[in-house]
């Protein structure tokens, strides 16, 4: 007796299959206009991507090359968003609009992987929010923090539900402090930028120096600045993530932006090495001869971008490759804090989904 093998069923396409399918999605670019492009295809693309379990891993699997969606500037009167693309990516100012009332007492601590922290004076709270989904957290400050608060909040490396808050270390995985961490005062236009496992900001009146904060340890020290630097000219200089990896420091001088690296001897001992040093002048549509010199305003961590204001507006400068683009047009400078995430646009502050809106703007 011959035995006859039945034909086998032929393998479904690959964009016929869910879990495939998804994966080619999960590695769209992170732009805002990504996944409502893809929604136009036909009603199960759409379907699949604006799923929010989908929405929730094609974030985490872009939260560590997040894109700089924008700024949010404080002019002294309003925290404003400020967006940084062009369209069909531009995200309208209103959908990021703080959750707070502008009347209160508040001001913005910093951004980092899509939070945004705010210290509430008026509720002695601090604020995490999350702009892409409009989810706060709000944290009562802990006793003995004393009347000048400094914070700065991230996500856990490998885990995109939970978020921590360095000031001592809250955890919203244990919904718990630490023990509150004793620091000298820091300087406050300054968020702190995170290197490794570590937080630097720079310390103000004695001593004066940059304040690391090591996340495993808990605990600060304080390391020099390169050169003799003084607070009085905290404006001039900015820290920084350095190329290849480490510390990094930019220092302004008239129209020359110097970038410093900290880096080990041989002997393992930490020192300050000069690296490039940028002629604005050159660089930017901008004049020597100008009495008013550029100004640092903030600092984009994942891109490495540095934000800098001049007589003829403010500029983002990428400080890599050294592009650059007005991003915006002031005779004043204000305070920015560059928000970088992965705007998904799952649902407009009305509740629809505003992904249509987004290409509409094309």
């Amino acid at each position: 007796m011959t035995l006859r093998r039945l034909p086998s069923s032929p393998a479904a396409p690959p964009l016929e299959d869910d879990n495939l399918l998804a994966e080619i999605l999960l590695r769209l670019p992170p732009l805002p206009s990504s996944l409502p492009r893809a929604s136009a295809v036909s009603r199960r693309w759409r379907s699949l991507a604006s799923d929010p379990r989908f929405s929730h891993r094609y974030r985490a699997h872009h939260r560590r090359n997040p894109t700089h969606l924008g700024c949010f500037v404080n002019d002294f009167r309003n925290i404003l968003f400020q967006p940084a693309l062009e369209a069909p990516n531009r995200i309208p100012p209103c959908r990021f609009a703080l959750p707070i009332d502008q009347d209160d007492h508040f001001r913005l601590l910093g951004c980092r992987h899509g939070l945004v922290l705010i210290l509430h004076s008026s509720r002695n709270q601090l604020l995490v929010w999350e702009p892409v989904t409009g989810d706060q957290y709000r944290l009562d400050i802990p006793p003995g923090s004393g009347d000048t608060v400094s914070a700065a909040v991230l996500r856990p490396a490998g885990d995109g539900r939970y978020f921590q808050v360095a000031a001592s270390v809250y955890s919203s995985e244990t919904g718990l402090w630490g023990n509150l961490t004793t620091a000298p005062c820091v300087y406050p236009g300054m968020p702190a930028v995170m290197v490794g496992d570590s937080l630097y900001s720079v310390a103000i009146g004695r001593p004066f120096g940059i304040l690391e904060f090591d996340l495993g340890v808990g605990r600060p020290c304080i390391i020099p600045m390169p050169e003799d630097n003084n607070a009085e000219e905290i404006r001039d200089k900015w820290l920084i993530r350095a190329e290849g990896g480490g510390l990094g420091f930019l220092l302004l001088s008239g129209f020359s932006l110097q970038l410093w690296k900290r880096q080990p001897n041989c002997d393992g001992v930490a020192s300050w090495v000069l690296g490039r040093t940028i002629a604005l002048d050159k660089l930017l549509p901008i004049n020597s001869d100008d009495e008013q010199i550029p100004v640092i305003l903030g600092y984009a961590e994942d891109n490495n971008v540095v934000f800098v204001w001049t007589s003829i507006g403010v500029f983002m400068v990428r400080l890599e490759s050294l592009q650059f683009q007005n991003f915006f047009e002031s005779e004043y400078w204000y305070g920015y804090y560059p928000f970088e995430g992965v705007y998904t646009a799952d649902k407009g502050m009305d509740g629809q989904h505003n992904g249509a809106e987004l290409l509409q703007n094309t």
